[in-house]
């Protein structure tokens, strides 16, 4: 059968498909953004017809649909839903877009503490459920803590004159930003935009301390710090110290020769034959140091093979050696899988960088960049609350299985989604059509952030 051909009309009607914007500006509401902003003196731009609120909204707007170039508000700013979703009096153009960001990203760093203290707020009025881990200590008693994960992700910039670009340790030119994330479901809790030659420990004490100050601003829960071996200095766990906070940092073994450990783990360590020429050693061990705070505990693990799977011999035995600075008791094993489970850190950043099309930063400047990537990690979690309010109920055509929903698949499925707009006796009303799978979905999470 052949296609239909069919004859093209164009409406007067207001049509849009991007009606998951309406549920952007219901969270916004909940937040004193607007109000800061709007109180906010900037020089340079002292009674702007667009106004502060208008700008950052606008832009977060864009941001939500996977969009961070300044031009892609240019088909936004006749477009009327877009503006009463956002509650914008007035959608800036591409120009004042990115002449507001350059004037308030050079003033100072007011904005940025303005974004993340108001998504922290956010979080914490949601009531946004955060999935903690847990472990068992030795007289049988399960803790909880929620995981606060910090890690480096370099962005690619490469072949452009963007202002901090330079080489990053993954051998590519871009930036080095250093994230915070709060809970298995991934929460953005803080973000910092380094040039991509600055060494992954430069300035990570204040990073750590502020990403804490933050976190608490969201919950009241036992929390676990987790870094890898880039972040192994006396400063960061001194930090976690005086904040009474647990944490598990991988250590960097720099010098150390792995035979060493060996020989420690066959001597205190606890042996396990995983098969015929693989023997995996695991132990614990107090560890102080004369500028430590107190002692903490090291957990290790050695690997020695003197045998490949396949039944190669090894002339040589090789040695695996990882180590772990923690203030937990529980078991090596159980220290061990929890820092596993920080590698679920590279997925956020991957939303970011490929969902939110936030990895080649649209500014040429190195502080208007900074603002974009705080405004884009509020994006990010109105993106990840709504995934997540989304599986509270099985209302969704697509029931598969999962603890988290991709904020790719949020945009796609819930921002992205067509309606028809009605202004009739003083009210506004969305019009989905028949055949919508995804609006029972969208009208629950629409009616529990009304109420």
């Amino acid at each position: 059968m052949n296609p239909i051909r069919f004859q093209l009309d164009q409406s007067v009607e207001w049509l849009t498909a991007h009606s998951g914007l309406a549920l952007i500006g219901l969270l916004l509401s909940h937040t004193r953004m607007a109000k800061r902003l709007i109180r906010y003196s900037l020089p340079g731009a002292q009674h702007p017809t667009v106004t502060h609120p208008d700008v950052v909204l606008a832009y977060l707007g864009l941001l939500c649909q996977g969009k961070s170039d300044f031009d892609q508000i240019e088909p936004f700013r006749e477009d009327r839903f877009f503006a009463k979703s956002l509650g914008l009096k007035h959608v800036p153009s591409s120009p004042t877009l990115r002449q507001r960001l350059d004037l308030a990203a050079a003033h100072s760093y007011d904005w940025q503490t303005i974004l993340l203290e108001e998504s922290a707020d956010l979080l914490h009025a949601l009531n946004a459920p955060l999935t903690p881990v847990q472990a068992t200590l030795p007289e049988g008693k399960t803790l909880s803590w929620l995981p606060l994960d910090l890690d480096v992700s370099p962005f690619d910039n490469s072949n452009t004159q963007k202002e901090g670009v330079s080489l990053t340790y993954k051998k590519v030119d871009g930036y080095a930003p250093f994230f915070a994330y709060l809970g298995q479901e991934g929460y953005g809790v803080n973000v910092n935009l380094r040039e991509g030659s600055m060494h992954v420990q430069k300035e990570a004490a204040a990073f750590l301390s502020h990403s804490l100050d933050y976190a608490r601003r969201i919950t009241d829960s036992p929390l676990l710090v987790r870094m890898d071996a880039g972040n192994d200095a006396l400063e960061n766990l001194n930090v976690c110290l005086n904040e009474n906070v647990d944490f598990i940092v991988k250590r960097n073994l720099r010098r150390e020769s792995p035979e060493e450990w060996l020989m420690i783990a066959r001597q205190d360590g606890m042996c396990c034959e995983e098969r015929e020429g693989k023997r995996v050693y695991l132990g614990s061990m107090e560890w102080t140091d004369k500028k430590l705070e107190r002692p903490i505990h090291v957990v290790y693990q050695v690997i020695e093979r003197t045998m490949e799977a396949d039944g190669q011999l090894l002339l040589v035995p090789r040695v695996e050696v990882q180590v772990f600075f923690t203030t937990l008791t529980c078991s090596p094993w159980q220290v061990i899988r929890l820092y596993r489970d920080h590698a679920t850190s590279e997925q956020f950043h991957s939303e970011l960088k490929t969902d939110l099309n936030l990895e080649r930063l649209p500014s040429g400047k190195f502080a208007t960049n900074d603002l974009v990537l705080c405004t884009g990690l509020v994006a990010y979690n109105l993106l990840r609350a709504i995934g997540q309010i989304s599986l509270q109920e099985p209302d969704a055509p697509v029931r598969t299985k999962v603890n988290r929903r991709r904020v790719k698949t949020v945009i796609e499925n819930l921002i992205w989604l067509a309606s028809r707009m009605v202004e009739h006796a003083r009210q506004t009303k969305l019009r989905f059509g028949r055949h919508s799978p995804w609006f029972p979905t969208f009208r629950r999470i629409y009616m529990s952030l009304s109420g």
